[in-house]
């Protein structure tokens, strides 16, 4: 058999990383942080173990890697949904509808992400957030911001408040007061966006499918979707420093 060639294998290592990432989001939502290892983000994923260490330095930046993703992708698909728009108010109302519905959806890992955020480490920059934060800019720019530098840490913040009062256990706040306080301050109407009582999302961003997020799968010539996975360079160990078998 031929060896395949360096485009092929860049492919594989792009769509193990994404099973990765899609992997950390389905099982933290399923357990929660504390109750998830890198074994069974691999294991999930279909992964070599050592596999996970090569792409990221740590469970913590791999999560909140994969939920960033998450993230910035619902609000990507929220804000370019049919019928499409360049009204600003219209995106911003779609932008809070896109956040907010990720805390009613996905309750347990936005509860686990948010506790992330309150570790001594804080962010953990990595591209997905920037691509998050570009696009939250983006939106407060064309709702005709004349000061985004200010306005978007602002909207930024007012959203994580909002979703770390949707998910807080036992005492957690209606989407629907919550929607209606930020709809209120940025001047939008409540037919605007995607409002909660609505019926399914019109692209489908309500499903419980991920893998529309995650482009996970094999690259053409590798053996068709049931292909492995790429495994990690010589040398890559396993979660404990042994060496991946």
């Amino acid at each position: 058999m031929s060896p395949r060639s360096a485009s092929v294998n860049e492919e594989l290592r792009r769509r193990s990383r994404e099973r990765l990432l899609m992997a950390a989001v389905e099982v933290v939502g399923e357990r929660g942080y504390d109750a998830t290892t890198l074994a069974d983000i691999a294991d999930r994923a279909g992964s070599a173990r050592g596999l996970v260490s090569y792409y990221f330095p740590g469970k913590r930046q791999l999560v909140q890697s994969a939920v960033h993703r998450l993230m910035h992708r619902t609000l990507e698909e929220g804000l370019e949904r049919e019928p499409r728009t360049e009204d600003g108010r219209e995106r911003m109302a779609r932008a809070i509808d896109a956040i907010l519905g990720l805390a009613r959806d996905r309750p347990v890992l936005m509860r686990q992400h948010m506790a992330g955020l309150l570790q001594a480490e804080g962010f953990v920059q990595c591209p997905e957030q920037k691509r998050l934060a570009d696009l939250l800019r983006d939106t407060v720019t064309r709702r005709g911001s004349d000061h985004p530098d200010s306005d978007y840490p602002m909207l930024r913040s007012l959203l994580m408040g909002s979703v770390y009062a949707m998910v807080l256990p036992n005492v957690p706040m209606p989407i629907t007061a919550l929607r209606t306080e930020l709809f209120t301050r940025y001047g939008l109407e409540w037919r605007m966006g995607l409002p909660p009582d609505a019926d399914e999302a019109p692209d489908g961003s309500r499903s419980a499918d991920l893998s529309r997020f995650f482009a996970t799968g094999a690259a053409e010539g590798t053996g068709g979707a049931g292909a492995p996975a790429a495994g990690p360079p010589a040398g890559a160990g396993d979660d404990d420093g042994r060496q991946s078998k």
